[in-house]
């Protein structure tokens, strides 16, 4: 049994038992492979993997075992390699950070600095996608910390923290009917065009619970993954853009735009750090946390990472 054998299985499940796509992610041969998996379940005495000829179909019960033995043998190698980094590499190395176009547009830029101006030989790697990438990055030990507002809680594999609370805004130019209103309600909003997030990303699961609460049917002229796009087509006349807070705050707010809270018609959004579960965090790694949030201090993330307190919400 070795190590190369346990990756090959755990890369052949990520891969959905392609092993075609297996060979490709690990630079390696599909035969190779094959070979490997083959001799693992012999010296195992058992199937990782039931088979249709030399295709993987699904993996089997006792493979289900295997997989977590793996998960876990793999994590805290990872973890021994980032122990001996911690201590003869001091404070140099990598921190790579998952997250979505929002958090590192708006949010980012200013810890990120900090960090690099209290760690200038760590070098930061920065992975954009939607949540569920995110989470799959931290899972996949692409990513050390991950920073998103959408489905980070709902995944086991992961230790998540509340970093922040934000609202959505409206932002329309500034001859437009709703700036003459303090505070439109959803039913004035619903008579205009809409121009907001794609469903994935940054709240948007929010906006459309709001309205199917008033039996209210949006017109969602455009989705975009980006507040700058939402904000350029607001311009052009194309609609109302419901956007992120941060967007339209400090060097980030448009001077031709006016902007309204929407607290009241689509609630309060919370975004979250995340940790792989189990994982080793280096210092610069929580060191990158309290920067990102005064309500992250590190022992709080310790016994979080420990399994210690069930409740840490804002």
């Amino acid at each position: 049994m070795n190590l190369q054998q346990l990756r090959f299985v755990q890369e052949a499940v990520r891969r959905q038992l392609n092993l075609t796509e297996t060979a490709k992610a690990l630079h390696t041969s599909q035969p190779g492979i094959s070979k490997a998996i083959l001799e693992l379940e012999e010296e195992l005495g058992i199937d990782i993997f039931a088979r249709h000829g030399k295709r993987l179909r699904r993996v089997t019960e006792p493979g289900e075992l295997v997989l977590q033995s793996i998960e876990v043998i793999l994590r805290e190698i990872a973890n021994l390699r980032r122990i001996g980094d911690e201590f003869s590499l001091q404070d140099s190395g990598r921190l790579s950070i998952a997250t979505t176009h929002t958090q590192a547009r708006y949010v980012l830029p200013e810890p990120v600095a900090q960090l690099r101006r209290r760690y200038p030989k760590v070098q930061v790697s920065l992975h954009q996608g939607t949540p569920e990438q995110v989470a799959q990055m931290l899972m996949e030990d692409v990513a050390d910390i991950g920073l998103a507002t959408e489905s980070l809680s709902e995944v086991d594999q992961l230790v998540t923290l509340p970093c922040y609370e934000w609202q959505h805004v409206l932002v329309f130019p500034a001859q437009h009917p709703l700036a003459a209103i303090e505070r439109p309600s959803l039913e004035q909003l619903a008579e205009h065009p809409l121009i907001t997030y794609q469903a994935a990303f940054t709240g948007r699961r929010r906006i459309d619970l709001a309205f199917a609460q008033r039996r209210l049917r949006p017109n969602i002229a455009l989705e975009a993954i980006d507040s700058d796009v939402i904000k350029t087509y607001v311009r052009s006349g194309l609609g109302v853009g419901i956007v992120a807070e941060m967007a339209v705050q400090g060097d980030n707010a448009s001077p031709d735009l006016r902007s309204c809270p929407a607290g009241h018609l689509f609630g309060q959004n919370t975004s979250r750090v995340a940790f792989r579960r189990g994982a080793y965090l280096r210092g610069y790694v929580l060191a990158f946390a309290e920067l990102l949030s005064p309500r992250l201090a590190r022992p709080l993330i310790l016994r979080a990472m420990q399994g210690q307190g069930d409740s840490y919400e804002l």
